[in-house]
């Protein structure tokens, strides 16, 4: 029987996030088959899923005179812009092909127009939460383990956050893939080191 106490967290295993989408991180589509595979050893399967409304405020499209991967000040702090992805209800949005669904719970994030959500658990405000805590302290998990897309920016940030809310963390490393903006995949790394993740 699995651990009744540890729970996988799939993170945005999207069609936007594969090669050929539109925020493509390279070898995205490597990761599905194995994290199938991972499924049946967990009591407990969630599924996070980028969910923007149109005109989304952290799309580079409404920041004139702004490029992709360019970063602003927010209310919240720096955001990163990107191309439009992810867009409710379009076909971007959807699951990876051959993703298995039959998960716990589905959780969808980023459907705040103002503010980014690259956390699982947070608002990128760090302070408006998902009730994703909620929900696993309730069912009495205590250990996570992530896989899923992308390594550096929402894998990372809902393993620190994870973390920080007290889960024992381990992220799956080969069955995450990257963007690696700027050293991002580097300085991931050291700061999900640094806070006890394993790796």
């Amino acid at each position: 029987m699995p651990d009744a106490t540890h729970a996988l967290l799939v993170i945005d295993t999207q069609v936007d996030f594969l090669p050929g989408g539109a925020l493509a991180v390279p070898g995205g589509d490597a990761v599905v088959a194995g994290i199938n595979a991972l499924m049946d050893g967990f009591s407990a399967v969630i599924l996070t899923q980028d969910w923007h409304p149109a005109g989304h405020s952290s799309f580079a499209s409404e920041h004139p005179g702004r490029a992709p991967m360019d970063v602003v000040e927010m209310p919240y702090g720096p955001q990163v812009l990107w191309p439009d992805h992810c867009v409710q209800g379009s076909p971007g949005a959807e699951f990876a092909p051959g993703l298995r669904t039959d998960a716990d719970l589905i959780l969808r994030k980023g459907f705040r127009a103002g503010v980014d959500s690259y956390s699982a658990f947070f608002e990128n405000d760090h302070e408006t939460p998902t009730g994703l805590d909620g929900y696993l302290k309730a069912r009495g998990i205590e250990r996570l383990t992530l896989a899923g897309l992308a390594f550096d920016f929402c894998v990372q940030f809902s393993a620190l956050d994870a973390a920080r809310l007290g889960f024992e963390v381990a992220v799956r490393r080969d069955l995450c893939r990257a963007i690696d903006a700027d050293g991002s995949e580097a300085a991931a790394t050291r700061a999900m080191e640094r806070a006890g993740v394993r790796l």
